[in-house]
């Protein structure tokens, strides 16, 4: 695996003194019991999975104050986060120097994301509906198909901690910022309950710098404005156990925003992300487990100039699946069948071009299967997995992961797997673009891994190359989508937690090349994405009072694949207070970019300057 060695040396070396110092100052423990699934679809403790995961829980995200979904992923290893021009505007998530649409996005186990476009809307997301996040890195179509080059991203919405829970926050900041939620969530008998709204409105900035026009950058006009944005959520669900084999739970999430922002051909728009799914499981014995689940998700838009309609770009996502795991010979067998329909409502014509018929569903059928093993310190993770396609016939993808715990407290792990993006209703069927002869895009992965587990907290390092074929762009000598890139990408992460005299610290690092192989651009960067990202979060409580703040850091990019828009490094600092009330009530202010750092993440887009947020938050305590 062809990675700069002295990168990696510097890596585990940091890793190593970190190792010695945290234990001599320790005095509490990190807990990495939390149970996860999206790494296998069953469930596992965070110490025990052998691939790259990250969880953010409700804790984190009260404790971090994070503005928005994107701020909050941006501290992720391997993630680079890039806003067009703040609050509400379109944001996507570059994982592991992968394009933003080659991560599979969850709620509550149903893909959603955009047909026509490939990704999701991540700045619709609202933190406040949020319970937790579980981040895994690597290649996962042999388990969940398409779109998981770079990895996953679940997120799971609020759930029941008690009896009876009500909450609610009221918050005021800059850009005549206010957002507020309320909700109630409990268990009584066998049953559980979770009712959450939310509403977020800011003035905004102006989203895009003066002098786009005259470059032909970003949105293309000069509109010097602030461009607000308005977000109402709900999440509703609930399920009930009605005896040790049966249970099931239904769940409806949606949220709705209003957005502007600059640009010659539309200006603002109406969006809606939607999910509506549920889940039935029957445990026949106590080593069988099936569970059937449906769902439907929905990605909405209506496109406006100065106040008119413009254009509707509707997409909905059907899926259904029924797994079953069982287990026998000291392992876990997990196979399955998942369907999944995507269609398409547009005021754009996406028609074939060769028999002129509009094409505006399609529909995939995947079939997989996985094993899990333990034998004494070594497992083993192993998943194929076939799909089939009515627009682009059958794909097969397959992964392999070891793992060795060589002392008590040090793991090591080596994974293969390959991964496959489908290619969207743009690239396909898109007017004076579209190539229904497109494939789907490809690439194979390995990676090598250690990490340790000790009273004081944890370290990792991971070191990885993704060589990725048959990347969809623009062909300008056929004037339409077609496979002609491909890329490589070599990285190492290093992620070390514990506590150090009384602060809880996270630091987390990256490096990456991710280049470009194709003919037209060989050996340049990938565009938006850093060679070097880094992020440090350091929290203590004192008493009623606690304190902590963020630092992150990300080195030179380009906007572009030919490598002439530079985009400058830049670091920003956010800080935080909270002070305890009551057992009940918590006053938080979070004081974001503290040294107003000018910076862009895409090219003549805005990024706020300095900003506050102050909130009330209510919960009584449990």
């Amino acid at each position: 695996m062809a990675i700069r060695i002295s990168t990696v040396r510097r890596s585990v070396l940091a890793t190593a003194l970190l190792s010695v110092i945290f234990p001599a100052f320790a005095d509490d423990t990190t807990n990495l019991n939390g149970v996860v699934v999206t790494a296998t679809r069953t469930e596992q403790t965070q110490e025990q999975t052998l691939s790259a995961v990250t969880v953010i829980d409700r804790a984190d995200i009260e404790r971090l104050q994070p503005a928005s979904l994107g701020d909050l992923l941006r501290g992720t290893p391997g993630m680079q986060i890039v806003n067009n021009g703040g609050p509400g505007k379109s944001t996507s998530a570059f994982l592991r120097g992968t394009e933003s649409d080659h991560v599979l996005v969850l709620i509550d186990g149903v893909k959603v994301g955009s047909a026509t476009l490939g990704t999701a809307s991540l700045q619709d997301i609202p933190v406040d509906q949020i319970e937790r996040i579980e981040i895994v890195r690597g290649p996962f179509s042999s388990l969940y198909g398409s779109e998981a080059i770079g990895g996953v991203i679940q997120i799971f919405t609020r759930r029941p901690e008690g009896a009876f829970v009500p909450s609610f926050s009221l918050g005021v900041g800059s850009y005549s910022h206010l957002n507020g939620s309320a909700g109630f969530a409990g268990k009584s008998g066998n049953g559980w309950y979770s009712v959450e709204v939310s509403h977020d409105q800011t003035h905004g900035i102006n989203s895009c710098r003066i002098g786009a026009a005259e470059v032909g950058a970003a949105c293309y006009a000069d509109q010097p404005d602030k461009d607000g944005y308005r977000n109402t959520a709900a999440t509703v669900q609930g399920g009930y156990t009605f005896d040790e084999q049966w249970d099931a739970d239904v769940r409806l999430f949606r949220a709705e925003g209003h957005n502007y922002y600059d640009g010659t051909y539309t200006d603002s728009d109406k969006s809606a992300t939607q999910v509506v799914g549920g889940s039935v499981h029957y445990r026949p014995a106590s080593n069988v487990k099936l569970t059937l689940s449906a769902g439907t998700s929905g990605d909405f838009e209506k496109d406006f100039y100065q106040g008119d309609y413009v254009s509707r770009y509707d997409t909905h996502r059907d899926v259904g699946s029924l797994q079953a795991d069982v287990g026998f010979w000291g392992g876990l067998l997990t196979t399955g069948f998942d369907w999944q329909r995507d269609h398409v409502d547009s005021t754009a014509g996406y028609i074939n071009p060769y028999t002129q018929v509009p094409v505006d569903s399609r529909i995939n059928r995947g079939l997989f299967a996985q094993w899990q093993q333990t034998f004494g310190s070594q497992s083993i993770q192993a998943s194929v997995r076939h799909d089939d396609n009515s627009q682009f016939g059958s794909k097969n993808t397959g992964s392999l992961l070891w793992g060795w715990d060589f002392t008590q407290t040090l793991r090591l792990t080596a994974s293969y797997g390959t991964a496959f993006k489908a290619p969207t209703f743009n690239d396909l069927y898109y007017p004076y673009y579209g190539n229904p002869d497109l494939k789907p895009e490809t690439s194979h992965n390995i990676e090598l891994g250690l990490r340790g587990s000790y009273g004081w907290g944890y370290w990792s390092l991971n070191a990885f190359r993704n060589n990725v074929n048959n990347l969809i762009t623009y062909d300008a000598t056929t004037q339409a989508a077609a496979n002609v890139d491909k890329a490589r990408i070599r990285g190492a992460e290093g992620v070390v937690s514990g506590n150090l005299a009384g602060w809880l610290v996270t630091g987390t690092a990256t490096w990456l090349d991710p280049r470009d192989e194709s003919t037209a651009y060989e050996g340049n960067l990938l565009p938006r994405r850093a060679r070097q990202t880094g992020n440090v979060d350091i929290d203590r409580s004192f008493g009623d009072f606690s304190v902590g703040g963020t630092w992150f850091v990300s080195g030179r990019r380009y906007d572009d694949l030919a490598n002439r828009h530079p985009l400058g490094g830049y670091a920003i600092t956010n800080l935080r207070v909270a002070y305890a009330i009551s057992r009940d009530f918590k006053l938080q202010l979070a004081l974001n970019n503290a040294f107003a750092k000018d910076y862009e993440t895409a090219w003549y887009f805005n990024q706020p300057g300095r900003n506050y947020m102050l909130t009330l938050r209510y919960q009584p305590a449990q």
